[in-house]
């Protein structure tokens, strides 16, 4: 039991560590973009992200403690770290702004199909972790400004 806590502890500290690291590393070109008049405010944005990973971090051990993680779960989550470290990558350091669209929109499909995963298993879990779909789904909307305005 213990091993697998650390396992999710572990998986979400690389998809957070990794995220940032991408993120920091095009802030720069970021900073340089137009960006719409009704933009959340650069502070909000890590705030965002930190909550969320402490909320999987409780839920996903929470859940574990409860049953073993079903492999299709499991899987589901991989690909969520997968594509959001990938976001990080293709927007923020490559400099893509139609491809992070792409993966986003993937992203925040993936993000409501985990959700509703969740939810078949606890109710209440899914509406903790309600706030990644949402957040996936409004900085899908931020990247498509993004990428008609740029």
């Amino acid at each position: 039991m213990k091993k697998n806590v650390f396992i999710i502890l572990g998986s979400i500290i690389l998809v957070a560590g990794l995220g940032t690291l991408f993120a920091q590393l095009g802030m720069a070109w970021f900073e340089g973009l137009n960006k719409p008049r009704e933009w959340i405010p650069s502070f909000v944005i890590p705030i965002v992200w930190t909550v969320i990973y402490l909320l999987f971090a409780y839920v996903l051990i929470k859940w574990q403690n409860r049953e073993t993680l079903a492999k299709e779960n499991i899987i589901l989550l991989m690909i969520n770290g997968v594509l959001n470290v990938l976001w990080c990558l293709v927007f923020f350091t490559l400099h893509q702004l139609f491809l992070g669209n792409v993966i986003i929109i993937i992203n925040a499909l993936f993000g409501l199909r985990l959700y509703f995963e969740i939810c078949k298993v606890d109710a209440m879990n899914g509406l903790i972790i309600s706030i990644y779909p949402i957040w996936l789904c409004i900085a899908t909307t931020l990247n498509i400004a993004l990428w008609i305005l740029n």
